[in-house]
């Protein structure tokens, strides 16, 4: 620990064992009025008899324990609602709009040429070739070159 930051530049040499008996004011940035205060309000003179306050103690464990503490019940089931009821209004899946009008851009599934997947494809093509006077598919039901 770098004890330049804690405590007055004229108690640099000093060991820990030494400091703790020493007053209050040695501590960087404790003014002698504000050591005064300390003294009249809670009787302490020395770093030992700040550190062993029990306000000090009763405050640092309120601080463990608040940090360690779940959050309670009712506050998280109060987030989840919130977080639920804004994924329903705008849900992260969704995409920007382009425009006001799109809400949403949907790609089409694969579809099969009804032509040739038909169940009565063969009759479907002999009438095409009756008619048009060539046949419009090829040979695996897929068009040919020239057809419509």
């Amino acid at each position: 620990m770098n004890i330049q930051i804690i405590v007055n530049d004229t108690h640099h040499d000093k060991c820990f064992r030494e400091l703790v008996n020493q007053p209050v004011t040695v501590l960087r940035n404790v003014s002698q009025q504000q050591a005064d205060a300390l003294r009249d309000a809670f009787g302490i003179n020395t770093i030992a008899e700040l550190a062993d306050l029990k306000l000090v103690k009763w405050a640092r464990a309120i601080r463990t324990m608040a940090s360690a503490e779940a959050e309670p019940r009712e506050a998280v089931a109060k987030e989840t609602l919130l977080d639920d009821a804004v994924e329903m209004t705008f849900p992260a899946s969704d995409p920007l709009s382009v425009t006001s009008s799109i809400t949403r851009i949907e790609v089409p599934p694969e579809k099969v040429d009804a032509s040739s997947d038909h169940q009565n494809a063969a009759a479907i093509e002999a009438h095409n070739e009756k008619v048009v006077g060539c046949r419009a598919l090829g040979p695996g039901g897929e068009k040919t070159a020239g057809a419509a």
